[in-house]
């Protein structure tokens, strides 16, 4: 659980700095970074559960 929570706290920032890149003329943010942020997590979800199972 530490480790999905040091991910997110190092991941949203940076998520957040990038989209601001992304759209600096007020257009509509992209999805994109979300997405990739929602399966980072999931995939950090999916690890942390097979290693709790062993």
């Amino acid at each position: 659980m530490k480790y999905l929570a040091a991910l997110l706290a190092t991941a949203a920032p940076a998520l957040a700095h990038t989209g601001a890149h992304l759209h600096p003329h007020g257009e509509a943010p992209s999805a994109w970074p979300l997405i990739a942020a929602a399966a980072l997590v999931g995939l950090a979800g999916v690890l942390m559960v097979r290693r709790a199972r062993r």
